[in-house]
């Protein structure tokens, strides 16, 4: 097979992939008689001949995948128009703490929070696939340490923890929340919906302007 029969098949690979695809399957594709660095090649050409398109070729943690771009938005929902999914600020803060000082315990969660930390907040990010457990503190009560998961990569459009932004003051819990927001892109973040966990006052609408509304804390945590 000719290289230019090898990236027509590779871009049809990528455009029925209903997942990100890795370069493992890749090559799977063409029986292993191309390599990892040709496949490289062929990506980064299908890069550049979807530029100026509405379509985008684009690396994750778990592989690579076609998306639409941002701009195209505003015009898709026209077709699937639904309501944008709803998160409390207390829920993507506590994803912005795990996702800069990961691993973290529930407990410190709340120190740099002020407030009690919702069980169920903390159970859905799990059932989202975004958050798991990856051990425990050696401390009383051996507390669980938590972490960000691949899925959270791939929901948020980022190759690696390395692609978060920067953080000045990486200990301010609104900081984090900030930088967090903005690092959510399309397409993955559109079809997101997750039940919002009342642990911290009313309900915000999260949009790809990272909009958020100002709520009430609760008291201080648990001793």
């Amino acid at each position: 097979m000719n290289m230019v029969d090898a990236k027509r098949v590779l871009e049809t690979a990528l455009m029925c992939a209903q997942q990100p695809l890795p370069l493992k399957n890749m090559r799977e594709l063409f029986a292993e008689a191309i390599g990892v660095d040709s496949i490289k090649h062929m990506l980064e050409d299908l890069r550049n001949d979807w530029a100026g398109r509405g379509m985008e070729l684009v690396s994750v943690a778990t592989g690579w995948r076609f998306q639409s771009r941002p701009e195209m938005r505003e015009y898709l929902d026209r077709l699937h128009p639904e309501k944008p999914p709803k998160y409390t600020r207390a829920t993507l803060e506590t994803l912005a703490i795990i996702a800069y000082r990961q691993p973290v315990t529930r407990g410190d969660m709340e120190d740099i929070r002020g407030v009690t930390i919702s069980s169920l907040l903390i159970k859905q990010l799990e059932d989202r696939g975004w958050v798991e457990v990856i051990g425990h503190r050696e401390a009383p009560g051996r507390p669980a340490l938590f972490a960000t998961t691949k899925q959270f990569l791939d929901d948020f459009g980022l190759g690696s923890l390395d692609q978060l932004p920067l953080l000045d003051h990486p200990a301010q819990a609104g900081d984090a929340f900030g930088h967090l927001a903005s690092a959510m892109k399309e397409p993955t973040i559109a079809t997101i919906s997750m039940p919002a966990v009342d642990d911290a006052g009313p309900q915000m609408t999260m949009s790809l302007d990272a909009q958020v509304t100002p709520e009430p804390e609760m008291g201080p945590p648990h001793e």
